[in-house]
């Protein structure tokens, strides 16, 4: 399967925000998250990187 793990920033260390994510887009200020099952999340936050071998996104809240 090709899809990531999203984790957010905080305190310099990366926490799970959502796993199975599939597709991210911009909502206003906002980022839009959602995963293969559905499930939805929008953070205010930035992409830090993205490591796309390791299936891993990195978010900074705005």
């Amino acid at each position: 399967m090709c899809e990531a793990a999203a984790y957010i920033l905080k305190d310099g260390k990366e926490e799970l925000l959502l796993q199975d994510v599939d597709l991210i887009e911009p909502e206003g200020d906002s980022l839009r998250l959602v995963s293969i099952f559905g499930e939805q999340k929008i953070i205010k936050a930035s992409i830090q990187s993205l490591n796309l071998v390791n299936h891993k996104v990195i978010l900074v809240e705005k």
